[in-house]
């Protein structure tokens, strides 16, 4: 997907309910910083959603609330010719997850340990973060294949599984190219399925 068919296709939309593009609502919340809201409200739910499943929920709250406070702060360097705002925002997201390696480290292990999805004290609806990977509840011995990847592995993989991004967007999310997007995917999937495979084989 070509940059400009990327902005034109990603689209928010106002208080009017009218749906602009990227390009348009940039323009808007350079504008008028207030108009910034209309990213929030369309994509705050998504990065939490996203931040808690490679996390926990608590902090998932904390990483998707310094994205957007991250994004606006450099709002005015966002540009729509480069890229849309979910790949933008996505990437800022994975920036701040990298600073809590060991977090999300404990995370599988409780998973692993644990058999399921860590339950949220409040608000359990929101907070079936896991479904793209293991609907609703993650094999233990997924968790742990999880914790076998590099850094740049969980993190494509993750964009794929959680945020549903293709390779495209995941190039732009991460400043890599679309052909690195790849070749970590099928390594982090070369992986998973091997340390699946001695899991089921040791029962």
């Amino acid at each position: 997907m070509t940059a400009d068919l990327a902005t034109s296709t990603r689209t928010v939309r106002d208080g009017g309910d009218e749906l602009l593009t990227d390009a348009r609502l940039a323009a808007a919340f350079r504008a008028d910083p207030e108009r910034f809201t209309a990213v929030y409200d369309r994509y705050f739910r998504d990065i939490y959603l996203y931040a808690a499943g490679r996390l926990d929920t608590q902090a998932g709250e904390d990483i998707a609330a310094e994205t957007f406070c991250t994004a606006f702060a450099s709002r005015d360097r966002f540009d729509p010719e480069r890229g849309a705002l979910r790949p933008w925002l996505y990437g800022i997201a994975t920036n701040l997850i990298a600073r809590h390696r060991r977090r999300e480290a404990r995370h599988y292990k409780a998973l692993a340990r644990g058999g399921g999805a860590v339950e949220p004290a409040e608000g359990g609806h929101e907070n079936g973060v896991l479904s793209a990977v293991a609907a609703r509840r993650m094999r233990p011995e997924l968790a742990r294949a999880l914790r076998s990847l590099n850094q740049g592995e969980r993190d494509v993989l993750m964009l794929v599984a959680l945020a549903q991004l293709g390779h495209d967007e995941i190039a732009e999310a991460l400043g890599i190219s679309y052909g690195t997007v790849g070749s970590r995917l099928s390594r982090a999937r070369a992986k998973l399925n091997k340390t699946l495979a001695k899991e089921d084989f040791h029962g």
